[in-house]
């Protein structure tokens, strides 16, 4: 059974029979479908999804769409929680590549949590040391392979797909990839 929290400074109401997931976004610029889209796999199976970002307020997606986030990242308790999920986008690496992701990384990695990361956010799993010696994918196109050489510079196993599972990390190359990433999110955290 996960941990509950029960001093967050905001109030969820969790019962212990359900699952959790934490989508995790930047306040602005998230790749709208890699949030959109997992998050309606999850919700339809019957996961609670809680939108975590780097501030309060409504967050903006790259094409326009609005959520309102739950809780800051600094707020986040990882044993309240069954997924935890790096969502990607432009503006990932300026509001979420930090320290305070890369403890949250760690800990999820240390409860045994299941770990999501899409697009350009397996680059911050990486710099968080979670991907050394994992098979992996991550976002790259023929004008910018920095992400892929970020990765295997980090001991990642970089392969060319558009999903990877490899035992609790899940990673998937972006926005075109979003559904299968939610499935194969879901097939994790089911087998749990």
């Amino acid at each position: 059974m996960p941990e509950v929290n029960t001093q967050t400074k905001t109030k969820l109401d969790f019962t212990q029979s359900e699952k959790r997931a934490a989508l995790i976004i930047a306040s602005k610029d998230f790749r709208d479908e890699e949030y959109f889209v997992p998050r309606e796999v999850l919700e339809k199976a019957g996961i609670e999804v809680i939108t975590v970002s780097d501030s309060k307020g409504k967050a903006k997606g790259a094409d326009g769409g609005e959520v309102e986030v739950d809780l800051t990242l600094s707020d986040l308790e990882v044993g309240d929680f069954n997924l935890i999920v790096f969502v990607g986008g432009p503006g990932t690496l300026e509001h979420l590549d930090n320290e305070d992701s890369y403890k949250v990384i760690r800990k999820t990695l240390d409860k045994g949590k299941i770990l999501g990361a899409i697009c350009i956010a397996p680059v911050i799993l990486a710099r968080a040391g979670a991907l050394r010696n994992k098979e992996v994918t991550v976002w790259s196109s023929s004008m910018d392979k920095e992400p892929v050489e970020i990765v295997k510079g980090e001991g990642a196993n970089y392969h060319d797909r558009s999903v990877v599972i490899d035992d609790n990390i899940v990673t998937a190359d972006g926005p075109e990839s979003a559904r299968k990433f939610g499935e194969a999110l879901l097939h994790a955290l089911t087998r749990k």
